[in-house]
């Protein structure tokens, strides 16, 4: 029997392929093989991706931070186990969409803080002690870490941190007010302070 190059083409109707991508999910989730698993939705800062591990959410991540290279890195540090499984995410793309209609203050979500080390995950692990609506200088943020004078250091933690908008290194403003970087963009940063201020 001879087949035609057409019987090896991918199915071309969603249907077929959203059942050939779960039936992928279950059987790696039930071997054990999914080590990382990975979602995308819609907020009013664009698309976010986000990916957990089986500890908990690993990464949230801006469009202009290009998804396919943050898949890519999570890939070599993580483990190359890489699988789209929105189920494993609802729990964290629910909170995110009671935060962004203005019913959520706080999270409650497992972290999985395997993407900072030292000072930096310090620091991030410090950031969700800046409240709801409040905000904080990257001069206070490093006396909270502990080390008053390492204000660059905490910059550099604010702009490295792997779960942007969890864990709010959008509160912590420049010594004059000014809003500072974001890995989102500084319109993004502006957006999420007036959503917590209204």
């Amino acid at each position: 029997m001879i087949m035609s190059a057409d019987h090896f083409a991918f199915p071309s109707d969603t249907d077929t392929l959203s059942r050939l991508r779960d039936k992928l999910r279950l059987a790696a989730e039930a071997e054990g093989l999914l080590d990382v698993a990975y979602t995308t939705i819609d907020s009013p800062v664009g698309t976010l991706l986000l990916a957990a591990t089986p500890k908990g959410l690993v990464r949230v991540a801006y469009a202009t931070e290009d998804h396919d290279r943050v898949l890519d890195a999570l890939a070599h540090r993580i483990s190359p186990r890489v699988l789209r499984a929105p189920r494993r995410l609802d729990q964290a793309a629910r909170q995110l969409e009671e935060y962004f209609a203005g019913q959520r203050q706080a999270f409650d979500l497992p972290l999985d803080w395997a993407l900072s080390t030292g000072f930096r995950q310090l620091v991030q692990r410090r950031l969700p002690q800046i409240g709801y609506g409040q905000t904080r200088t990257y001069g206070q943020v490093a006396e909270l870490a502990g080390n008053p004078k390492a204000v660059r250091a905490v910059g550099t933690a604010c702009a490295t941190n792997p779960l942007p908008v969890i864990v709010p290194c959008h509160r912590v403003l420049r010594a004059d007010g000014t809003p500072g970087g974001y890995v989102g963009g500084s319109g993004t940063k502006k957006a999420l302070l007036r959503l917590e201020a209204a």
